[in-house]
């Protein structure tokens, strides 16, 4: 545990043990004994031993591990003792690299690793939710995050373990997280001011021989590194620092205000802290209980990261009752086994704390530096803490796409049924008579009452040539295909309304969606023409070619087929009882047996047909789904797999 940091006047000394120390957070000292980093003198009393930073668990809340029994002589670290899954080995060790009991993760198994986790990054970028559903939002940032984390960090973190750690700096507006860098530093690599927000651009500061790996490494790969501040550098700059002065294997991160009012600013802290190996959150005496700060303290809880917390600008009066009161609220939460430290209300020189206020961090960053074990230990923690949240972000991912795509099945579903009934209804429009009315009519009664009906016919034993009425047939048939025409077009319109009054019922984002969709297409009537003239074209083929013609009456009798084939039309729409229509003649020339074959071949034709002009209309509804960007309906399942192949992968 970090110890209360020494009066500028006391005398060099050697740091005693850890466990020997006084503690920072004895609350019971008064703020007149001792001296602390304040001004105050150091309490008389101490605490009981207490495990040191490596051996006591940085987080009691939900998820942590329960404590496990290991044999005498055995290291107890996370990951060190045997495990019935990896036999004590690193899962997170390149192949081929040595872990910290000398064994090497197979070659194997860090292939099926590294393809799980790609196979995860792929299936988490190809998600789109289009649909403004409820949690929408907060998926789209979902996903965001994840690729990034992922990018940033998962994978350069499992290819290469042994990297210097990355520590974020984190905090609220104006909680002294620069001039803290810059004291850690001695040099002033972060910009510091009372112009809020002050950080805009992550700057991150590291030993010279570490330099390397951060400016070219994997690690935030998606930024462009400069060395310093400049006028052209936006959010997705870095801003690398050496300095000699920080212990190698550490490197810190200044991030913009978890808090800021700025967007762009808010994201760029959110990024750093998904790539972050080790976090130490910066609030105030002031501001400690405010809402900003316990949500990233209860973002870290979620993600497992190791988590140290600097409470500063304490003032020595009120030392006690706010170190009370802090220490209580992180226990109720499960964070009371956390790192911290105290730097008490000093003045700020040159951008920088007294060197003695932050003697304990210092210290606890050495002791990072040194142990490469224990550094290790805290970057496998994260990275396990990262992965274990995948556990519930991915399938949180699925669910939000499941619901999106269950959504667009429902507004699909929506326009299928509108178009049915619209076809249902059209069907009752044949069967009933009502399309052999108005023009229809009236060109029928002209086309049977002139007699140009029975002069179609020749009767062969007299040998006289028929006397045809091209006029009149053409007439009728026009006349019949506008009547169809308009069958159609009135069901496509009901259709049309019935979808968009189905969507605007099911929410304002399906009123959005079925916007300018009230109405048929422009292309319809003409569409519906030549599919109706194709139409009259096949039914008289029909009539040519299938011999409907009784034996006995075709010695006698020949007939124009054009003719006919209106003459089985009105038939067909009406089932022989329009007015004027010769039934026996029509049962002669056509049998009953032929005329319920050719009625059904007709009628079925017909029926594609104007299912055809119904499935262009109803694509204008899909097509505006699709546009909206939602993956086919695997998706979801995708997701699953590859959340449960990572689980087996580790």
């Amino acid at each position: 545990m970090p110890v209360e940091a020494q009066d500028e006047s006391s005398p060099a000394e050697e740091p005693e043990p850890e466990s020997k120390r006084p503690s920072l957070w004895d609350t019971k000292s008064s703020p007149d004994e001792g001296r602390g980093a304040g001004g105050d003198e150091a309490s008389s009393e101490q605490e009981p031993e207490r495990p040191s930073l490596w051996e006591r668990k940085a987080s009691t809340g939900e998820g942590a591990e329960p404590e496990r029994k290991t044999p005498p002589g055995q290291d107890e670290r996370p990951g060190s003792g045997a495990d019935e899954e990896t036999g004590g080995r690193n899962p997170y060790a390149p192949a081929g690299e040595k872990t910290r009991q000398g064994e090497a993760l197979p070659a194997e198994a860090a292939k099926a690793l590294m393809t799980a986790l790609d196979t995860l990054r792929a299936s988490v970028a190809e998600l789109r939710f289009g649909l403004d559903l409820p949690g929408a939002d907060g998926a789209r940032q979902t996903r965001a995050d994840l690729l990034a984390q992922l990018q940033d960090y998962v994978l350069p973190r499992v290819r290469t373990n042994t990297a210097p750690a990355l520590i974020v700096i984190a905090g609220s507006t104006g909680a002294g997280k620069s001039t803290l860098v810059n004291s850690l530093a001695e040099k002033n690599v972060s910009r510091t001011g009372v112009r809020r927000p002050t950080t805009g651009i992550p700057v991150l500061a590291c030993h010279p021989d570490d330099h390397k790996w951060f400016a070219e490494g994997e690690l935030l790969s998606g930024l462009r590194r400069i060395d310093k501040a400049s006028p052209e550098a936006g959010p997705d700059t870095l801003i690398v620092v050496p300095t000699e002065k920080l212990p190698q294997g550490v490197a810190l991160l200044d991030t913009p205000d978890i808090d800021s009012v700025i967007e762009k600013h808010h994201a760029i802290a959110q990024r750093m802290l998904d790539a972050a190996d080790l976090w130490i959150f910066v609030t105030t005496a002031a501001r400690y209980a405010d809402a900003p700060a316990w949500n990233l303290l209860r973002l870290a809880k979620e993600r497992g990261a190791r988590l140290a917390i600097v409470l500063s600008r304490v003032q020595p009066k009120a030392r006690e009752v706010v170190l009370k009161h802090f220490v209580r609220m992180l226990t109720e939460y499960g964070l009371g086994e956390i790192d911290r430290f105290v730097i008490g209300e000093a003045d700020v020189t040159d951008g920088r704390l007294p060197d003695h206020e932050v003697t304990d961090l210092r210290l606890w960053l050495a002791e990072l530096s040194v142990d490469e074990d224990r550094r290790a230990q805290a970057v496998q923690e994260t990275l396990n803490g990262v992965l274990d949240s995948f556990r519930t972000r991915v399938p949180a991912l699925a669910r939000q796409m499941e619901s999106q795509v269950n959504f667009r099945g429902e507004l699909r579903a929506d326009v299928e049924a509108s178009y049915l009934s619209a076809l249902t209804e059209i069907d009752k429009a044949f069967r009933n008579g009502s399309l052999i009315h108005g023009e229809v009519l009236a060109r029928w009664q002209d086309f049977v009452g002139s007699g140009d009906l029975l002069r179609t016919i020749q009767l062969r034993k007299r040998g006289r040539s028929a006397r045809q009425a091209p006029e009149r047939i053409m007439a009728f048939r026009a006349a019949l295909r506008a009547g169809l025409e308009s069958v159609i077009v009135v069901g496509a319109s009901r259709a049309a309304e019935e979808v968009v009054a189905r969507w605007r019922r099911r929410s304002p984002l399906g009123a959005a969606l079925g916007a300018d969709l009230d109405r048929p297409s422009d292309d319809l009537v003409r569409h519906a023409s030549r599919a109706i003239a194709a139409w009259q074209e096949h039914v008289t083929e029909l009539v040519r070619t299938e011999g409907v013609a009784k034996r006995s009456v075709s010695k006698l009798v020949s007939f124009d087929a054009d003719s006919l084939s209106l003459i089985f039309m009105v038939a067909m729409f009406t089932g022989g009882t329009a007015e004027g229509v010769p039934h026996r003649l029509v049962n002669a020339l056509l049998g009953a047996e032929s005329l319920r074959g050719i009625g059904a071949k007709a009628l079925s034709d017909l029926r594609a047909r104007i299912g055809m002009l119904f499935d262009e209309e109803s694509m204008r509804y899909v097509q505006a789904l699709d546009s909206a960007g939602i993956p086919d309906e695997s998706m979801a399942t995708r997701l699953y797999q590859a959340t449960y192949n990572l689980e087996v992968a580790r």
